[in-house]
């Protein structure tokens, strides 16, 4: 497409006259190519003066854009050195002419006008280097260097900073640069000499940039964000910058270092070095006291350039002032400060992108990034028609009637609607971004806290955490709002005593305070928390530090599954010295994850299928963890396993992948002592005595309790013959059982049961011998005569806990589990999941479609209510002791609008899919 083709808009000209001069001076032009001139050049002398001097390049240039930037580029490549700085100058001419033109007819939108400046920058800054270095390499000043040396400069780099490191420079734009150089390419004796020769060439680059001539000018380029600029030299070593940001570095550095990039020189080298800044700017931990920092920042730059009180738009300052450029920048930044040292996904240097990743990681209301994103695109077109009326290196906005005119000219618009545009703009920044720095939270306590127990707030005061002055001031401003928050939960007393423990096992406050200052909805989550979910507010309130990967990036990553969690648990449990030490880590361990996954599903970041899932996953990482630390503990005494070793099979819940909060674990351990009768150790024991004490030592690992808790409870009575066989099964055994002993209920148990850890050619028989047993034809009469008789058993031994009870009775979870082991056991399939039963029941038309369709709906739906009760109360749920927002989680949870309809809801599914299992237990598979 021409450039013709892509024009979205037109400027108007301020003085029509003047603009039909400039469109006089190239009569190749016509239609709106014609009026885009004249209408620029009508409304800014500096374009004007561009015309006139390109004049005969203009026509070529303007047929299609992006094809003469690359022919501008390239041209000056080409250009010998001595020719340089005059060539750059004409260069940045028409970069300038262009840009501008593509920019005010709207052929290209910000992105491509600040990336071409930018370019260009990136380009001269190249070039100029080049021509500098290289004049040093000739005269042989650069010890060691050759004329091969003079594209990567000799070892020196430009780091370009601000705008131009985000790949973002304005119109007008100077350029910041930091100069340094690889002092590990030269001999200690010839570090001097090299030295002296970068400062030398640094200076003449900045000059071959900077110098206005009859041929105008490259960059206004300044070098002052170096290290100590007052007394280093204008190019320094990258060892002596390294030990400034280690030692002296400050905030505001680290802010600017976000936007870092090497741009010009030894690229690599510059890379290398930004690498290593990586811990001084991107912290290991959550760094909130940087809002803090950041917010004195603003006020000295306001109190420096007098920019303060309520927005006046003439002079106003579109960069520095309310509302301004910068306050989203730094609102940006800061955010990136904060997490961008555990999430990488929020290092971006640019500033729309930035406010993206931060908006789809929940650092940003997505509805305030989407307008702080409109508002700097606006606000930054805005200021390049300031810059662009005279190129001056200028954000404020005019003073004169005039002024506007053209300002307002350049953009197509009425002076009136712009200001009236800008003034709403300005305002929204800067409310957004001031309520962030600086929330108004108030300093009195709301009525509804008056309830709390005011001798458990006043303790506060001597914890750990607010014993520094900057912590009590931060934390008044925000306690009105908790005690608010609090006072709203179902049980306020409760979560008080949860949130005193809270805090009374934080080290420090202050950048935990600034959080919750500056993202009132961080306040929500631990209200949320400790009022809603009594579990998760006992191990918050136990486990402080767990809060800090609450509200850090990773906690909310995606899932990383088994292998994931296996890979992390045993890094942990290497680190430990001893066993009691390392079940005690992966005790702490698996409690951090299970309060991730109660959280995730407390905030609806997933939901109830996920969390059971997740569970299961956590479940089988911890024993697959464990396990090996068990076994090499007990054959410290007793010797190696005899034979093959062992497996563990997770039976239930674990080996369907579907557990809740509060679920045991149902497992049968199986050994292959391979004819092996005793172990080869200090204290032998007989293989089967040996297998036995393994599985009694695994259980006591997972079940008992210690220091931190107990990991989970043990079920192991699904074994061969139950509470009256051995806790350990040998190979043979559990094959011949279960091809010659076994009952219907086991191989409907078998369709559930999965290989979750220990030795892998065991555990893949007997993933093989599973699937060969439940393949064996069945008596499809006896099947549904023994399920039938299973059910009116249950049914009879349990009864429901109330209408709420998800689990057991007709219809239930229970009662559909079970049709589903049978489906898949009468279907000869090795399918765990229910609905796969389902479905294999489907597949040998024992049920219809529709049937298994309605009984997917039920379980889904007494699932949720089953995950959401286990959470919230460990029990089965009670909505008058659940509170508003134990309601609201539920609700939200089954996509209902009131409990009533829920409870509704829940009876007439499980009445109806109660009826379809007693139907389809009467009736035999149509097989063919």
């Amino acid at each position: 497409m021409t450039f013709a083709s892509r024009i979205t808009r037109l400027p108007i000209a301020f003085d029509p006259d003047l603009g039909a001069e400039a469109a006089a001076l190239v009569p190749a032009l016509s239609g709106d190519l014609k009026k885009l001139v004249a209408g620029a050049a009508g409304s800014s002398p500096y374009l004007k003066g561009l015309v006139a001097r390109e004049a005969d390049w203009l026509p070529s240039g303007l047929h299609a854009p992006e094809t003469a930037l690359a022919e501008v580029f390239a041209d000056l490549r080409a250009v010998a050195p001595d020719q340089m700085p005059a060539a750059l100058r004409q260069g940045k001419r028409r970069i300038a002419l262009l840009t501008a033109l593509a920019d005010l007819s709207g052929v290209w939108a910000l992105e491509n006008v600040t990336g071409a400046l930018t370019d260009f920058a990136d380009l001269a800054s190249q070039l100029a280097l080049e021509t500098t270095i290289g004049a040093e390499i000739r005269r042989g000043k650069l010890p060691g260097a050759t004329v091969d040396d003079i594209p990567s400069a000799g070892g020196m780099v430009s780091i370009a900073m601000g705008k131009m490191g985000a790949h973002e420079l304005n119109y007008s734009s100077d350029i910041d640069l930091i100069c340094l150089f690889d002092e590990t390419r030269f001999d200690p004796d010839d570090y001097h000499d090299a030295r002296a020769s970068f400062i030398r060439a640094t200076r003449k680059m900045a000059a071959m940039l900077s110098d206005i001539t009859g041929d105008g000018y490259v960059f206004r380029t300044d070098l002052r964000l170096r290290p100590d600029p007052s007394v280093t030299p204008v190019c320094i070593a990258m060892e002596t910058a390294e030990r400034y940001y280690e030692s002296l570095g400050r905030t505001w550095e680290r802010a600017a270092y976000i936007k870092a990039r090497p741009s010009a020189g030894d690229l690599a080298a510059g890379q290398k070095f930004l690498d290593t800044l990586k811990p001084f700017v991107w912290r290991k931990h959550l760094d909130f006291a940087a809002i803090q920092d950041a917010h004195d920042m603003r006020l000295r730059i306001r109190e420096h350039k007098g920019l303060g009180g309520p927005i006046t738009l003439d002079g106003h300052d579109m960069k520095l002032g309310r509302g301004g450029i910068r306050e989203i920048e730094f609102f940006t930044q800061t955010r990136q400060i904060i997490a961008g040292g555990r999430d990488r996904d929020l290092r971006d240097r640019r500033t729309v992108p930035a406010l993206g990743h931060l908006a789809e990681k929940g650092w940003v209301p997505e509805g305030a990034a989407a307008t702080l994103s409109n508002h700097y695109r606006f606000h930054r077109e805005v200021e390049h028609r300031v810059q662009m009326v005279n190129d001056a290196q200028t954000h404020r906005l005019p003073k004169t009637p005039d002024g506007w005119a053209r300002v307002a000219g350049l953009m197509g618009r009425n002076v009136a609607e712009l200001q009236e545009d800008l003034q709403e703009r300005l305002t929204e920044v800067h409310e957004l971004t001031e309520g962030f720095f600086a929330p108004d939270a108030g300093t009195s306590e709301p009525e509804s806290s008056e309830a709390l127990d005011q001798a458990v707030i006043d303790r506060w005061a001597t914890y750990p955490a607010l014993r520094s002055p900057r912590a009590v001031e931060i934390f008044e401003r925000v306690k009105p709002e908790i005690l608010r928050r609090l006072a709203d939960t179902a049980r306020p007393d409760e979560a008080l005593l949860a949130l005193d423990g809270f805090l009374k096992g934080l080290p420090a406050g202050v950048q935990l305070f600034s959080l919750f200052e500056a993202n009132t909805h961080l306040i929500d989550l631990l209200a949320d928390i400790v009022g809603t979910a009594p579990a998760l507010a006992q191990h918050l309130s136990r486990n402080s530090g767990v809060f800090d990967a609450v509200i850090g990036g990773a906690f909310f990553t995606d899932w990383p599954g088994v292998g994931g969690l296996s890979d992390e648990l045993n890094l942990r449990l290497q680190a430990e010295v001893d066993y009691e030490h390392s079940l005690d880590a992966a005790r702490r361990w698996g409690k951090e994850w299970q309060f991730r996954i109660g959280v995730h599903l407390l905030r609806g970041l997933i939901d109830a299928q996920e969390a059971g899932a997740q569970y299961a996953d956590l479940a089988q990482a911890v024993v697959a963890g464990v396990w090996p630390s068990v076994a090499a503990q007990f054959a410290e005494k007793h010797g190696p396993q005899p034979g093959r070793g062992a497996m563990v099979l997770g039976m239930g819940s674990l080996g369907a992948r579907r557990l809740n909060a509060t679920s045991d674990l149902d497992l049968i351990v199986i050994y292959d002592a391979d004819g092996v009768e005793f172990s080869d150790g200090r204290r032998p024991l007989a293989a089967r005595a040996y297998y036995a004490r393994l599985t009694q030592a695994l259980v006591t690992a997972l079940s008992a309790p210690m220091a931190q808790g107990r990991l989970y409870e043990v079920d192991m009575r699904l074994r061969p013959s139950g509470t009256q066989g051995p806790v350990a099964t040998s190979l043979a055994s559990f094959k011949n059982y279960q091809i010659n002993e076994a009952w219907t209920w086991e191989h409907l148990a078998l369709t559930r049961a999965r290989p979750i850890a220990g030795e892998d050619s065991l555990m893949q028989e007997v993933e093989a011998f599973r699937c060969e047993v439940l393949a064996r034809p069945r008596d499809e009469a006896q099947v549904r005569i023994d399920v039938s008789e299973m059910r009116a058993r249950i049914a009879a031994a349990k009864h429901p806990d109330g209408p709420w009870d998800a689990k057991i009775g007709a219809g239930r979870l229970q009662d559909i589990e079970l049709v589903s082991q049978a489906g898949a056991l009468l279907a000869g399939h090795a399918r765990r999941a229910v609905s796969e039963g389902l479905q294999a029941g489907v597949a040998i038309e024992w049920m219809s479609a529709a049937e298994a369709a309605e009984l997917e709906a039920a379980y889904a739906l007494c699932w949720q209510v089953q995950l959401a009760s286990k959470l919230l109360s460990g029990s089965t749920i009670d909505p008058e002791a659940i509170g508003a927002g134990g309601t609201a989680f539920l609700l939200r949870e089954t996509g209902h609008e009131d409990i009533e309809g829920l409870l509704a809801d829940m009876d007439a599914g499980s009445t109806r899919a109660a009826e379809i299992i007693s139907d389809a237990l009467a009736r035999a598979p149509r097989t063919s």
